[in-house]
């Protein structure tokens, strides 16, 4: 059979499909404005200030990091091409600040590092045909993988410091040891990065020089070995293996993963491994203390979200589930200690980032789970941020994860508006609006998500322009700020999936999409794509052609990178021939409707004549695959 036979003309042209289609366009005419506002014509951002320690890598990235997202789920050619210059351009400019070698970061943590590798995987993923990004993403690996470079210790499987990165393990947390004095304001929300030192029981403790400085000197000491946030790294490995000629990477994310789930043993993971391989060595035997850890500064934020990160890279390389214990393990101990409470009324050291996104609703109750352990306990209780039960079920679509992310959006308030203008740098947030219209309870969830979508870059447009008027416009986090890519609606409706896990993660997506006339990834223009329907057993998605001139092609495939296959479609659609009916008629005739069914070996390519629609639901052999960097031009 033809394409053409398993599409429907359009009476009415869906309100999400235009609405998406504008934000396409949107989002790149604002990228335009910030690229030629805040970037110079080699790719260099305007007006950096110096570096005075290791920290401030990623702020360079990060203003960029879903652009190559933006391009993989049918931006403009331009998209790709801005995003290779900007990540030459900002890498140049590191470099001549002392920040990087060979191109890479010095040495920093992996919460960091996790931040900037973003920019880098996505334009890997978006052309995997580059040999010069193919070449950095295999000597990044390296780092790693080969022991010779420092970091690894291959005979304990640990990464050897909390800093790694081109200069291999890095001694403490800077070169110079600088007392950890009360006076750190911005700090104090986060309390003591070491808990149960002699003397020292509370923030004001500190005020003492002498206290301050012990404080720094233990931190520096403690500062070597593993820890738990460095399990991001296995996306830098898990990138070059992608390519698929790189088995050693993949056998390194497999091996070093498998290291940490033997240290959690079934139970809660630690989060450092001393110089001498046991856990908890320099923290008195504790499985808590660490940096980026359990008890300082940000808990089961960061210690969750990196071991999501390598559970799900050993997943993608194994094709077993198995490592996503260790996360589950963590939400059902927080659940276990939650309680009710409101965010507005609560200590939590993060809470100001919530009260922005439940507004009103942040004075409501709802469920309060603790995040950080220290000496008196679990402690820090602020609402379970969704990116982590969401991330299990999708991946898994087991029973058992989908209870976990149920419990978690039953405690949000009743009162709050699952689609509120909120974003943040992690451009995320809107989990429980998604999983409502996945389930049928929120339908309008599409246009309403779409809608605050073009609000927020709306916004963003309107803070570069009056950036001369904004007192925060200096900020070196500004530009991350005001960066107008918004991607987490269209990687949820175009993708089938949850926004990428911003301090490292690899960007799943269920499905993928490749213009067939031009030969690149995403969709074509003028095609709009909703996918309403994720179970253990495929997909169902709508693809709409916004066009009443042009026909486009496009070609869908299995997502997570190739793990998945369709291996049979469905589709519904109208007689063919009917429309559009005489000219002499008041409205286009009524059509029958008709299924079709048939194999599919995960090469889908849908036909879409000018205002056409095709209704797709699709069976997904999952786990089924080899995950590799797709190219384009029907091979894989």
């Amino acid at each position: 059979m033809t394409d053409e036979t398993f599409t429907s003309s359009l009476r009415a042209m869906p309100a999400w499909a235009v609405l998406q289609r504008r934000l396409f366009a949107e989002i790149d005419e604002a990228r335009r404005v910030f690229r030629d506002r805040y970037t110079l014509p080699d790719g260099r951002l305007r007006g950096v200030a110096e570096f005075v320690d290791r920290d401030g890598v990623d702020d360079l990235y990060e203003p960029f990091f879903n652009w190559p997202a933006f391009y993989l789920l049918g931006g403009p050619d331009e998209v790709l091409a801005d995003a290779k210059r900007h990540w030459e351009g900002v890498t140049a400019q590191l470099t001549e600040a002392g920040m990087l070698t060979d191109e890479y970061d010095n040495g920093y943590d992996w919460f960091h590092q996790g931040e900037s590798l973003l920019f880098l995987a996505g334009i890997c993923a978006a052309d995997p045909a580059d040999a010069a990004f193919a070449d950095r993403a295999s000597r990044f690996a390296a780092l790693f993988t080969d022991p010779a470079r420092g970091n690894y210790d291959a005979e304990l499987n640990i990464i050897r410091s909390p800093h790694n990165g081109a200069l291999g393990a890095r001694p403490g947390l800077d070169d110079v040891v600088t007392p950890y004095s009360a006076d750190r304001a911005e700090m104090r929300p986060y309390g003591l990065p070491i808990q149960g030192l002699d003397g020292i029981r509370t923030w004001d403790d500190l005020a003492d020089p002498a206290k301050a400085r012990f404080m720094a000197e233990e931190m520096q000491r403690r500062a070597a070995g593993d820890v738990a946030v460095n399990l991001a790294a296995t996306s830098l490995v898990a990138n070059s293996w992608l390519y698929g000629d790189d088995e050693h990477s993949g056998a390194w994310v497999q091996r070093y993963v498998e290291g940490w789930i033997v240290r959690a043993a079934g139970g809660m993971l630690p989060d450092s491994v001393g110089p001498d391989g046991v856990p908890g060595s320099l923290q008195e035997g504790r499985w808590w203390g660490g940096h980026y850890g359990w008890a300082w500064p940000h808990g089961l934020h960061s210690v969750g979200m990196s071991a999501l990160i390598g559970a799900l890279n050993h997943a993608m390389v194994t094709g077993r589930d198995d490592a996503l214990d260790l996360v589950r393990t963590m939400l059902d101990t927080v659940l276990a200690e939650g309680r009710t409470g409101a965010v507005a009324d609560s200590a939590y050291s993060l809470r100001g980032g919530w009260m922005a996104r439940l507004g009103a609703a942040a004075s409501d109750p709802g469920l309060l789970v603790p995040y950080r352990f220290g000496t008196d306990g679990w402690f820090d209780h602020g609402p379970l941020q969704l990116d982590l039960p969401t991330w299990l079920w999708w991946w898994s679509r087991s029973d058992a994860d989908r209870e976990r992310l149920d419990r978690a959006i039953a405690g949000i308030p009743d009162s709050a508006d699952l689609v509120a203008p909120f974003r943040d740098k992690e451009e995320a947030g809107h989990e429980a609006g998604w999983i409502a219209f996945l389930d049928g309870r929120l339908p309008e969830y599409p246009e309403r998500a779409l809608e605050m979508a073009l609000g927020q870059v709306a916004r963003r447009t309107a803070m570069m322009l009056g950036d001369e008027q904004d007192p925060d416009a200096a900020h070196l986090h500004f530009w991350q700020r005001v960066n107008p890519v918004v991607t987490e609606v269209l990687t949820q409706l175009v993708g089938g999936a949850p926004q990428v896990l911003y301090n490292g993660g690899i960007g799943f997506t269920a499905l993928r999409y490749e213009d067939v006339d031009r030969a690149r990834p995403g969709l074509p223009p003028d095609v709009a794509a909703l996918v309403h329907r994720l179970d253990e057993d495929g997909a169902g998605v709508h693809l709409v052609n916004t066009s009443t001139v042009h026909a486009r092609t496009v070609r869908l495939r299995g997502g997570r990178f190739g793990l998945d296959r369709i291996t049979r479609v469905t589709a519904t659609f109208e007689k063919p021939g009917t429309y559009p009916g005489a000219s002499g008629t008041y409205a286009a005739p009524v059509s029958p409707e008709l299924t079709r069914t048939w194999d599919c070996d995960d090469d889908l390519v849908v036909t879409l004549p000018p205002a056409h629609r095709a209704d797709l639901d699709l069976t997904i052999a999952r786990a089924s695959g080899t995950p590799r960097h797709l190219t384009t031009g029907g091979a894989a």
